[in-house]
């Protein structure tokens, strides 16, 4: 992490870290930059953020970038890229980031658009999303003829979701509205990476997820799998801007950065984005002017290109210990998880009966 924030002092080139508020006000310099504060933008505990307004202290929030790795972060595998915003976090729809400022007045002219054109036709090639690049096209077992939607789950705790899903507050009901909607459309529930590894909240019974949805999508990226539906239907996830990236119709039921450019179907509208934009320009704030890119291999900032081009070095993305350690937690959750849905299930069932 510390690369991301690396200065060309020559005594202090990397920033100091610090675990509590006052610590972190206590350093007078070089913690990012001068005098600034980073921390996480899940973490962030409200005093910091009261403490630094107070003292004239420049704050980012920081995230993982939209082109993250190979991998998962809750996995332990560290980032490739983050975001770092000094207004507010990009899925908090209470305030503008600075992504919606770049979305809303920067020019996005015709060269970043050309490049930003040149850069989905690349992640479309190599199949690339947040996670994973390349992957098995997914067997879909819809009817022929019928409108297939993918609906992609969340972690059921997460700020985007927690912040910017507006009434609908988890994955069943997101299911449930979409449906409502979409009577009679062939719906694929993609369970999301984090939650099925048992790393994250939010995981849901198969056979409640199926008497809603049609299907549930496992295993392999992302990307193939858009490119087997007709449409995404999703809250706030970042997987409906990999849609828009492919041309697909996006339905929005919660207020996600990309939302509001006039290239979504939105259900809860956000009256200050009053922009209209196009999906190159959508892209080129998104993905090249707003992140930090480190190249894995030699540690240096470059651009996502070099980046997706890493993808295809698989030494560079090997997992260690810890990571190896953090997979079988995960397994281990998921299994008692899943063990107790059951039990709950079952008892369920026979209370019904008497």
């Amino acid at each position: 992490m510390k690369t991301f924030f690396a200065t060309a002092e020559k005594h202090h080139p990397y920033p100091l870290f610090r675990r509590t508020t006052a610590g972190a006000l206590s350093v007078r310099q070089n913690l990012i930059g001068r005098n600034g504060i980073a921390a996480w933008a899940t973490r962030l505990p409200r005093e910091l953020e009261q403490a630094a307004q107070k003292n004239h202290r420049p704050l980012l929030r920081v995230e993982d970038g939209f082109i993250r790795s190979v991998g998962l972060g809750s996995g332990f595998l560290p980032p490739a890229s983050i975001i770092a915003d000094s207004r507010g976090a990009y899925y908090d729809p209470a305030q503008p980031s600075d992504l919606e400022v770049l979305l809303a007045t920067h020019p996005l002219g015709e060269e970043l658009q050309k490049r930003a054109c040149s850069l989905t036709e690349l992640i479309r090639a190599q199949n690339i999303s947040k996670y994973s690049a390349g992957g098995n096209v997914p067997t879909i077992n819809a009817p022929k003829g019928r409108r297939i939607l993918l609906v992609p789950g969340q972690v059921a705790d997460d700020m985007s979701v927690r912040l910017g899903g507006v009434a609908i507050k988890g994955n069943m009901e997101l299911l449930r509205r979409v449906r409502a909607e979409n009577p009679d459309a062939f719906i694929v529930y993609r369970p999301h990476p984090d939650v099925d590894a048992g790393h994250r909240a939010g995981a849901i019974p198969d056979a409640d997820i199926l008497q809603v949805a049609n299907q549930i999508s496992r295993g392999g990226g992302m990307a193939p799998l858009l490119d087997a539906v007709d449409e995404v239907h999703t809250l706030t996830s970042l997987t409906g801007f990999e849609a828009l990236m492919r041309g697909l119709p996006v339905t929005t039921y919660g207020q996600p950065f990309y939302a509001g450019w006039g290239l979504t179907c939105d259900r809860e509208p956000i009256p200050r984005r009053t922009r209209r934009l196009s999906v190159a320009q959508l892209t080129a704030a998104t993905l090249l002017l707003y992140p930090r890119y480190i190249d894995p291999l030699t540690g240096l900032f470059c651009g996502p290109e070099i980046l997706i081009a890493r993808f295809g070095t698989p030494e560079v993305w090997r997992p260690d210990l810890l990571m190896r350690l953090r997979e079988v937690q995960g397994g281990i959750r998921k299994a008692f998880v899943q063990g107790v849905q059951t039990v709950l299930h079952i008892s369920a069932k026979k209370k019904n009966r008497l």
